[in-house]
């Protein structure tokens, strides 16, 4: 239903485990390497425990897809079973035959045993899976035990991976379990996601089904969400699939805190105030349709997409300003980017509170916006110079996008100079500096002004220009691809939660491009950005922002 309203191709939130879906953090990896050790453990218990939802299932199935095609698999899923229906599921799974009427314990383990045997001398493993393994009863688990006594004098011949909630842990550690529990050779608990993981894990569902702009939901909106799911995925997806069919009801593009608040109290049932819970019911979603439509002009620019976006290029008219590319000489420099977070920092704690302004009676002054945009970077800025030559001498560069959108500004998080124009007037300039929900901060005259994101959108057509920090070499990488392959490798190291793609004294070694590519991507997929590859603006800045570099964020309510 609501797919469609925020450019999706289908719905990304199913609790389906849907392996085009497959998000793998740390932690699931790390999981998955356990597993994938107890293939060749030699026999034994290997141990998977999760809180229902964490994606135990997920990575269960990632590790099938991997399993060797030497290996033998029994998956049983529901547990709940005798000894004897155990035995039988077992046999079935490794189409063992059994003979007619078989009724006893060995019955199905003498087939059981005379097949592994037959495919140990053949060079095949066997694996037994077992989910939802807190089910299991004391005697199953004890003849669980017994079956890894078959085994020949070299290694057992059944290697059996259990798969459960945390309880399933308590068990075994009962006494009455010991030998079973000395058995594990290998044992992972899955925790939870962590906030950065829960906002990749978002990004990446979202990408998959079809997001090509910004992610939909804002920041304060991510971090509720951990809250209140307690990262784990499957209330995140119950809650995200939830606050998208909200933010559809109510014609809102963007995906606010209340929003989310309001899906909460619906999904999760949390006590709420009778007169805020809104139900997203179909005649709800049917009113917010009309509520939408009747917003006009201003809505249909709060919900485009924003356009594939191109390197900058020159001003196609007199008074805009034209990217300039920084010399090589001109790496980005510690002075600069002190200035830049004091500035930011002042900025942010002493601005007095914005004052309404009205976009019809507003004379712009010339050059205000990009001194206002160069105050925020803490670079001088004479006022006859220009702003992007100006910039590059800094190790900044100007990126200009002609076809932009508020969910494009939102996703790089800097401020910006805007070029609106007003009906019988020239264009003009001003700096956006803050994005809180339906109201937007221009920096007038040196002092914050509000403005509703509506009455923007009347006189803006997403033309804006910001600066951005270029890594070394890369003005010059046609040249030499070393400064700055070493460079994204040290940086994509330091990304939190993401895998390492190998250290910068190591970028040059033989696959390590192809290496550094792919962590590319995966980076680019969390950051909701088209996983492509390609070292573009955006994604520098999506990098810098990722690992702490002191850049002027947009203001918004904290």
């Amino acid at each position: 239903m609501y797919a469609p309203f925020f450019g999706l191709k289908q719905p990304p939130f199913s609790i389906a485990p849907d392996p085009h879906y497959l998000f793998m953090s740390e932690r699931h990896r790390e999981a998955l390497a356990h597993l994938l050790y107890g293939l060749d453990g030699g026999g034994g218990f290997v141990l998977l425990t999760g809180e229902i939802g964490a994606g135990k299932t997920t990575v269960c199935r990632c590790f099938l897809e991997q399993i060797p095609a030497t290996c033998n698999v029994a998956y049983i899923f529901n547990p709940k079973l005798t000894v004897a229906e155990l035995l039988q599921g077992i046999c079935d799974e490794f189409h063992v035959p059994v003979p007619p009427g078989a009724r006893t314990v060995k019955d199905y383990v003498d087939p059981l045993n005379a097949f592994l045997l037959g495919q140990h001398a053949a060079g095949r493993n066997n694996v037994l899976i077992i989910d939802e393994a807190q089910n299991l009863s004391a005697d199953v688990l004890e003849q669980l035990r017994l079956l890894t006594n078959l085994e020949t004098s070299e290694r057992k011949l059944l290697q059996v991976v259990l798969i459960g909630q945390p309880e399933l842990r308590g068990m075994l550690a009962r006494p009455e379990l010991e030998q079973l529990a000395q058995r594990v050779i290998a044992r992972f608990h899955l925790g939870a996601l962590s906030e950065a993981e829960t906002a990749q894990y978002i990004r990446h569902r979202l990408t998959v089904a079809g997001l090509s702009g910004a992610l939909p939901f804002d920041r304060a909106a991510l971090r509720l969400i951990h809250q209140l799911t307690r990262g784990v995925p499957r209330r995140i997806n119950l809650l995200c699939d939830r606050a998208l069919l909200g933010g559809y009801a109510s014609g809102q593009a963007q995906i606010t805190p209340a929003i989310v608040r309001r899906a909460a109290a619906e999904v999760f049932d949390t006590p709420g105030t009778p007169a805020r819970r809104a139900r997203f019911t179909p005649v709800g979603v049917g009113l917010g349709v009309l509520a939408a439509a009747a917003a006009g002009a201003g809505l249909t620019w709060a919900l485009q997409q924003p356009a594939r976006l191109a390197p900058a290029t020159p001003a196609s008219r007199p008074g805009a300003e034209r990217p300039a590319s920084a010399p090589a000489s001109a790496p980005p420099t510690t002075a600069v980017a002190n200035a830049a977070s004091a500035a930011a920092s002042a900025a942010s704690s002493a601005a007095p509170a914005a004052e309404p302004l009205s976009l019809a009676d507003w004379a712009p002054l010339e050059g205000d916006a990009w001194q206002a945009l160069a105050q925020r970077w803490g670079l001088p800025l004479p006022a006859d110079a220009d702003p992007c030559a100006t910039a590059a001498q800094r190790g900044l560069q100007c990126y200009r996008s002609g076809a932009g959108s508020l969910s494009l500004i939102r996703l790089i998080d800097r401020p910006v100079v805007l070029t609106l124009l007003r009906p019988g007037q020239p264009p003009a300039l001003v700096a956006l500096v803050g994005l809180d929900g339906p109201q937007a901060t221009l920096l007038v005259d040196g002092r914050p002004r509000r403005v509703a994101v509506a009455e923007l959108a009347t006189v803006w057509r997403g033309e804006f220009t910001t600066f951005w920090r270029m890594p070394p070499g890369y003005a010059t990488r046609a040249e030499n691809m070393a400064p700055l392959r070493a460079w994204l490798a040290e940086q994509l190291a330091a990304v939190p939660g993401l895998a390492p793609a190998g250290r910068a004294a190591s970028a040059a070694r033989p696959g390590a491009w192809a290496e550094l590519t792919r962590q590319l991507q995966a980076f680019q997929a969390s950051q909701g950005l088209q996983p492509d590859g390609r070292i573009g603006p955006v994604t520098l800045m999506q990098l810098n922002r990722a690992t702490g570099v002191a850049e002027p964020r947009l203001d918004v309510a904290r």
